[in-house]
């Protein structure tokens, strides 16, 4: 009896050791949050638009005149006093001479047919969520189709580190093998700015407790995502938290989204 119960507690034993060991060691992942900065400045909201409006009267009220001003206001004298037969006009040099007023007529007819470039691209009417030429007053941020275990998920593009590679060698790693060679970006830093973890089902648990991921930022500089290399999407922050299904990951995502 007494030896059937060491062997039980031997293999108690045994098996708690192994879980703490398990418990212990966690795979280390490296993700990137690839930004497409704004191409444009944002609308002004009403507020903004009223102090605006504001701070050009006061600059328009403390600035000196100009010299096209100043010339204008003496071409209005010369103007009267000619009329009053005051001074004689030069007949051989008037009619070749462009006045102040004609300088701002031919400014407000070019005015005229100036026209501001639209805000909206026919991709944001399409609602093409794979094109960076949308939301151009927004930031948007890169999610990739990948599998976490048995299911697919849009997230950030992630990738397990290797033997001998800094986190950041793996991030950049990671992100050629996910979005393909054409995606030419820049990293901020060496340092993450983000942090999740989480733990692998049961079932799965074999060598490891789970993954702990590093989030790194980048901002695109030129190219895309090649369709045929993985299903993404460029989505502006108000509607990320719709893709990351996940609660946790949205949160810890949250966290360092600008």
């Amino acid at each position: 009896m007494l030896r059937r119960l060491v062997q039980v507690g031997a293999r108690e034993l045994s098996r708690a050791q192994s879980s703490t060991a398990t418990a212990e060691k966690w795979d280390l992942y490296a993700g990137v949050l690839v930004e497409r900065l704004p191409v444009v400045s944002k609308s002004l909201n009403p507020l903004e638009k009223q102090f605006q409006d504001l701070l050009w009267r006061v600059e328009y009220e403390n600035s000196l005149k100009s010299d096209h001003e100043l010339k204008h206001e003496r071409e209005i004298v010369q103007a009267e006093l000619i009329k009053q037969g005051k001074i004689q006009v030069d007949l051989e040099d008037g009619g070749s001479k462009q006045t102040a007023q004609d300088l701002k007529d031919a400014y407000v007819e070019e005015l005229k047919k100036f026209q501001l470039g639209s805000r909206t691209t026919p991709d944001d009417q399409a609602n093409k969520t794979t094109s960076t030429n949308r939301c151009l007053e927004d930031t948007l941020y890169l999610l990739v189709k990948q599998n976490l275990g048995q299911q697919e998920h849009l997230i950030l593009p992630q990738g397990k580190r290797e033997e001998g590679e800094s986190m950041r060698q793996t991030a950049e790693r990671v992100l050629r093998e996910r979005c393909g060679q054409d995606l030419q970006v820049l990293f901020y830093g060496n340092a993450p700015v983000g942090f999740h973890k989480y733990k692998y089902p049961s079932n799965q648990r074999t060598e490891s407790v789970g993954a702990k991921v590093f989030f790194y930022r980048a901002s695109l500089r030129s190219g895309q995502v090649p369709e045929k290399v993985t299903k993404f999407e460029w989505l502006p922050k108000k509607a990320l938290n719709g893709k990351l299904t996940n609660a946790a990951y949205a949160e810890s995502v949250n966290k360092f989204l600008l």
